[in-house]
């Protein structure tokens, strides 16, 4: 028995988004640039890691969320238990809340990079637009403090990019959530490429 007009219509919806969805992703994996700049991006951050640096990463809304799924899957467990690596999401609510009040919401993320970031350290920034105000803040506070930025954005050519030694820009479509769906997928592999570049150096390093 067929479906009622609604139930087709939603099912056009859930097909309709995923078919767009589907087709960022396609768009991605098509971009040989863009995979070659993921690779280099894992790799300078295990680089940064295997030298004793710290990663830290930071984003609005769902960009916190991703930032913070980021620093948490680097200290515990992705896939195979390993050594836990040194991350941290800017996202504590006491320095966020005091910092908005008493220099302003622009200044949240680089005044903890200010305080906290060293030489050697890397910073995962994360903008779906690419000029979130204290997304580019925190990356020029990192550079000043000589450390390396990856930005993950969804626009090409953002401000974002110009205070980034790495910019990964996957852009999908009109609106942020599908250009979020491809930085979670990012993410992730940026956690592989790290698990990969680290176990390499374990194995080296013992003589294996």
């Amino acid at each position: 028995m067929s479906g009622s007009p609604v139930q087709s219509l939603d099912q056009t919806l859930v097909r309709d988004a995923l078919v767009e969805a589907s087709a960022g992703l396609a768009a991605l994996l098509a971009d040989d640039a863009k995979l070659r700049t993921i690779a280099q991006a894992g790799r300078t951050l295990a680089d940064a890691l295997r030298a004793g640096g710290r990663a830290f990463s930071c984003g609005n809304g769902g960009s916190m969320c991703d930032a913070m799924h980021f620093a948490e899957e680097m200290t515990g467990r992705f896939r195979e238990s390993r050594p836990g690596y040194a991350a941290t999401a800017i996202a504590d609510a006491g320095h966020l809340s005091c910092v908005a009040n008493d220099f302003g919401f622009e200044q949240v993320f680089s005044r903890y990079i200010e305080a906290h970031g060293r030489a050697g350290d890397i910073l995962l920034a994360i903008s779906t637009s690419g000029t979130s105000p204290n997304v580019v803040a925190a990356a020029r506070a990192a550079q000043a403090k000589s450390m390396k930025v990856i930005a993950l954005t969804g626009r090409e050519g953002a401000a974002l990019s110009q205070h980034a030694d790495l910019t990964i820009c996957t852009p999908a479509g009109r609106f942020a959530d599908r250009v979020q769906e491809l930085h979670i997928k990012v993410i992730h592999i940026l956690i592989e490429l790290i698990e990969h570049h680290m176990a390499g150096s374990s194995k080296t390093a013992g003589g294996k």
